[in-house]
């Protein structure tokens, strides 16, 4: 018979991959709170309609990627494919827009999405992401984009490439549509089929197209930096002059537009440098980006709220970490206990375990094998785990309250009261 497997697409978090989630998720909680953004958790699930709406129906996470189903009670829910329509949906039904402004949020968690099984793509990943609502200054963008560069200076990365660009709003995007399919449909029998559908739902979309035939068209499109109107001209210079202050290195992509609908006037990315160590050519590497976000000011006025300005991104933990492996950026080992609690007998036991938490109150690391009967074998663990003292608690000893501290290098061994074992660790450790 078989064993049980995990789903396809989807992985056990344990050992060292778990080290460096936690060790992501610190640097983002430092960040966080720096910055003055406050942590929330969203529902795995939600209204299947939230991203139909807040992401785009015709995006590809809502046409090919989505986990969807109907319930029971005949309400269409999907497990979350990214994290800021959840966010909106929570910042309106949690009255969060009669706060003072910016609302600052931020989270860290798994999400969900139907991928084709390949190297370092999942079905369920984790992303954390960074969310300003109700500012619309081009400050705001500068500080998101800041945020992210230094969590990944952080966690060790150098030579970091900020791409960006602005894609305007609904002031100036509508003309640029119009130039754009112009330009398309001259192109239209050399597009793939997906940008076929593109050009008639959504033609900025076939920008974002991965294939090489459709990169090659939409190189010699129009651009739309060159058709802003002068709000988000001016809103754009305003963040550049920002990022040239910070001295992010930034270089300018007039075609990057972002996979989802919601986006208005600044969009941006952010790549690691060159791998020369790996064995796959950087290029192969590069090519994703670990950070990707932007400017959403229609959003929540979209999902039914009131007209907010917003600024956010997020960055997928799972690539952040294959990345931190393959330049060789090792966690910390797990301290270890120096000090061991070995018991003989059942009152010794019962008593050990009192002890035992009296030593996590005090927040000092003890091993234990409450499980096993022989000193002997105790002792033998103990020695394997390296510790300088080992606390034994015979039958005796439990009777007359005391216990015995032994050092494990000479042997060397002393009865105290057990009302004094803390105070006597904690001088013993202190004294090493």
């Amino acid at each position: 018979m078989a064993k049980f497997q995990s789903p396809t697409g989807m992985h056990d978090l344990l050992g060292e991959d778990l080290e460096y989630f936690r060790k992501i998720e610190n640097v983002c909680r430092d960040i966080a709170d720096f910055y003055g953004f406050q942590r929330i958790e969203t529902p795995i699930l939600e209204e299947t309609e939230l991203f139909e709406k807040g992401t785009g129906f015709t995006t590809d996470i809502v046409q090919k990627q989505m986990f969807s189903f109907r319930t029971r009670g005949g309400d269409f829910l999907t497990l979350r494919p990214e994290g800021t329509p959840g966010i909106v949906r929570s910042y309106i039904q949690q009255g969060m827009q009669n706060l003072p402004k910016p609302v600052k949020l931020w989270y860290f968690g798994p999400f969900f999405r139907y991928e084709r099984p390949q190297a370092q793509r999942f079905r369920q990943f984790y992303q954390f992401g960074f969310e300003s609502l109700g500012v619309e200054k081009p400050v705001i963008d500068a500080q998101i984009i800041k945020i992210f560069y230094n969590i990944l200076k952080e966690l060790g990365f150098k030579d970091l490439t900020i791409e960006l660009n602005s894609i305007g709003d609904s002031e100036c995007r509508p003309e640029y549509k119009r130039i754009l399919v112009k330009y398309l449909r001259s192109h239209q029998s050399n597009l793939c089929p997906d940008c076929r559908r593109r050009l008639r739902e959504n033609p900025l979309r076939i920008l974002d197209c991965k294939r090489e035939r459709c990169q090659i068209i939409a190189g010699a499109a129009p651009q739309m930096i060159d058709r802003l109107c002068k709000e988000c001209h001016n809103h754009f210079k305003s963040v550049l002059e920002f990022l040239e202050e910070l001295e992010l290195p930034y270089q300018l992509n007039p075609y990057l537009v972002r996979g989802l609908d919601y986006y208005t006037k600044t969009v941006f990315e952010i790549f690691p440098g060159s791998l020369k160590d790996d064995k796959k050519s950087s290029q192969e590497i590069d090519k994703t980006a670990l950070v990707g976000g932007g400017r959403y000011d229609d959003l929540v006025k979209l999902l039914r709220g009131k007209d907010t300005p917003a600024c956010g991104a997020a960055a997928g933990v799972e690539r952040i970490v294959y990345l931190m492996k393959l330049k060789g950026r090792k966690m910390p080992s797990p301290k270890l206990p120096q000090v061991f609690l070995a018991q003989v007998g059942e009152l010794p036991k019962r008593k050990s375990l009192k002890i035992f938490e009296e030593f996590r109150i005090n927040k000092i690391k003890v091993a234990e094998a409450f499980h096993k009967d022989s000193l002997i074998s105790q002792l033998r663990m103990a020695d394997g785990l390296a510790v300088k003292f080992v606390l034994i608690l015979g039958q005796k000893e439990a009777l007359e309250e005391k216990i015995i501290i032994r050092e494990m290098k000479t042997g060397k061994q002393k009865i105290i009261p057990i009302k004094n074992v803390i105070k006597e660790v904690k001088r013993r450790l202190k004294k090493d």
